[in-house]
């Protein structure tokens, strides 16, 4: 007993160590855990070796990770998606066989060894790839689409495979035949008898539970309805995996999806670390040190082979190149299947010990590598120059004068971007926004908007967005290792300019401010200040003080915001915010007492506000000269501080 709870011990202190030294050095989760896994191994240290309760285990974190896949889903979306499962999924993994096949026999393998190893070619890892989609968000974008549609469809496949695997070594086609069929049959049946408790029974089960109002109830409820999917599946002959996600499918249109993936997302995790912790445990490290130039070799050529393969296919089918090649990096890696798969033909002596332990090996390493190659996508996009955007519309006119100086350039015209566009239109300030996402280019620029298409860490396309001769740089995305290259990208075009930065949180403030950036807006510490403000004025506490606080925060927090308080002595000690000056567009009506005057009569000067610049006619006016005579419709834009342009704005209006 002792020494199984210093085996687990060690286990999980290993996994802890690994899992945060690789997330500091910017590695994925998934790498830890298969280098925990090696360590473990007999192959490693030793210290562990892989039960088949423990195997059964890890498996039950597929089935929970399938299971919150499914919650993603719904009949109508899969039905929506029918082309991608059975279109592109079952092209995907009848063509990679039928080529594997070819080129495996062509080195001198009989054809019974290249079906196996090419049917194990054919699948992918849906373990790696749901958890790096679901990790990134980008389990809905196209090219995530188009992943787990082939997944699911590699899942199936899977079926027919595991008892044909067996059947093969009889070598008798007659009982081959005849046992797809009644797979087909039972596998048709389940899935039926699955939709029909999912679609009349669990709703009532979850009402019921939901009314008691027990969070340990509802935990041990959704965790009892995956494994019975699952297991029912599992007696069925099909895998464990697939009645999960029939389960959550059947789940996703009820009210309780975002509660049920809450609750069962902590064991997902933990038996997922598991179960990859198990496929490294299988690695034999002095097997792969003296193989190592094949192995290098085969994941070049298997890499190789299934993106073309994926990418060819998609792009038969209507999908953009740019989503094809990223689909195929997605799935080129072997998947967990492919263990049993081996383990099932060695049993049956199908495969030479020799050509297993070097399917591991290269199983292994291909989930390895896999991540990192997601991770690069972009850039291996890039460099293959790679677009694939079939859009008609021209993203060379980009609606903005190219001689443009002291303006805004906004990088990344997302919702944040579009936000912070809206406020600088008012006060006549002239900005460029670049974006990469060309549906959002060519709906902004067809309303007139100033978007450039492009990547923002592109040296070229700063340059034609002057950043050289811009008043401020803003960077709208949070993500630090993308902000990282877009500053570096600033600084060789233009290393004076005002640099604005958007961060999630202030871990990463020293870091941005050591590469150049002038102020760092933590979205956290926004935040938690309009929540204080809320909270005080609700709580009754006077507006005056609550702006005087707030901005006393601010001015703790954003150095750059010190340069705006004007620090007149004369003015009150009351509210601070009536030290910040501001700019203030204004439009003259035909009735206002400026019209018909010269901006000298006005002596605005008197009330310390000044005109910094006018639009008359859609032309913009910066610094109008003091003789220039006000007109109806003008557009004037204040300068001064809140009080002062208030009375100001009174008095061109009113006299």
């Amino acid at each position: 007993m002792q020494s199984i709870f210093a085996e687990v011990f060690a286990l999980l202190f290993a996994a802890v160590v690994l899992v945060w030294l690789f997330k500091r050095i910017g590695l994925p989760a998934i790498l830890a855990y298969l280098v925990t896994g090696v360590l473990a191994g007999s192959h490693g240290i030793g210290w562990m070796s892989i039960s088949y309760e423990m195997h059964f285990i890890a498996e039950l974190g597929i089935v929970f990770l399938l299971f919150s896949l499914g919650l993603e889903f719904s009949v109508p979306k899969l039905m929506a998606m029918r082309n991608l499962v059975f279109g592109l999924g079952s092209l995907q993994v009848l063509v990679t066989t039928v080529a594997g096949m070819l080129v495996i026999k062509a080195l001198s393998y009989d054809w019974q060894t290249a079906f196996i190893i090419a049917s194990l070619m054919a699948l992918s890892s849906t373990a790696v790839v749901v958890k790096i989609l679901k990790e990134s968000g980008n389990l809905n974008l196209r090219r995530g689409q188009l992943a787990i549609g082939v997944l699911l469809f590699q899942d199936i496949a899977v079926v027919p495979l595991l008892i044909a695997l067996p059947l093969i070594a009889q070598s008798d086609n007659q009982v081959l035949f005849g046992a797809l069929m009644f797979a087909l049959a039972k596998g048709a049946f389940v899935c039926f008898l699955l939709w029909a408790i999912g679609k009349w029974f669990l709703p009532k089960i979850f009402n019921e539970v939901a009314s008691v109002r027990t969070d340990e109830l509802f935990v041990l409820t959704t965790i009892v309805v995956a494994l019975c999917a699952g297991g029912l599946t599992y007696q069925f002959g099909l895998s464990m995996a697939l009645g999960a996600f029939l389960a959550g499918m059947m789940l996703g249109e009820s009210q309780y999806r975002h509660q049920l993936e809450a609750e069962i997302r902590p064991f997902r995790d933990i038996l997922m670390g598991l179960f990859f912790v198990t496929v490294g445990m299988q690695l034999d490290i002095p097997y792969v040190i003296d193989k190592i130039a094949y192995i290098v070799l085969a994941l070049a050529a298997l890499l190789l082979f299934k993106v073309l393969i994926i990418a060819l296919l998609a792009q038969l089918m209507g999908e953009r190149k740019k989503d094809a090649v990223a689909a195929g990096i997605l799935l080129w890696q072997m998947g967990e299947f492919g263990f049993v798969l081996v383990a099932l033909a060695s049993k049956h002596n199908l495969l030479a010990l020799n050509s297993a332990s070097f399917l591991i090996a290269l199983g292994v390493l291909s989930m390895a590598i896999t991540p990192y190659l997601i991770e690069r996508t972009p850039v291996i996009l890039q460099k293959l120059k790679v677009n694939g955007e079939r859009y008609s519309h021209d993203f060379s006119q980009t609606h903005f004068n190219e001689s443009i100086t002291d303006h805004v350039v906004i990088l990344g015209y997302g919702r944040v971007g579009q936000t912070i566009a809206r406020f600088l239109k008012p006060e006549a300030i002239p900005y460029v926004a670049i974006e990469r996402n060309p549906r959002l280019v060519e709906e902004a620029q067809t309303a007139g908007e100033p978007v450039m298409f492009g990547y923002s860490g592109s040296q070229a396309l700063l340059e034609q967005a002057n950043v050289d001769k811009a008043r401020l740089v803003i960077i709208t995305c949070s993500d630090f290792d993308q902000s990282h290259e877009v500053i570096d990208a600033i600084k060789c075009v233009a290393p004076e300019v005002k640099i604005l930065a958007r961060s999630t949180d202030d871990s990463n403030l020293d870091a941005l401010k050591a590469l150049g950036v002038t102020e760092v807006v933590p979205e956290a510490l926004e935040a938690s200040l309009m929540l204080v403000s809320h909270v005080l004025h609700m709580s009754g506490v006077p507006m005056r003080r609550i702006f005087k606080r707030v901005s006393k925060e601010r001015h703790n927090r954003y150095e750059y915001l010190h340069g705006f308080f004007a620090g007149d002595d004369q003015d009150p000690v009351g509210d601070s915010i009536d030290k910040l000056e501001y700019l203030h567009a204004m439009a003259l009506p035909e009735s206002a007492f400026a019209v018909d005057k010269s901006i000298e009569q006005l002596s605005l000067e008197k009330q310390k506000v000044a005109i910094t610049a006018l639009r008359r006619d859609g032309q913009e006016l910066a610094a109008p000269q003091l003789s220039m005579v006000l007109k109806a419709n003008d557009v004037l834009l204040l300068k001064g501080k809140p009080r002062r342009v208030e009375r100001a704005e009174q008095y061109l209006l009113n006299g």
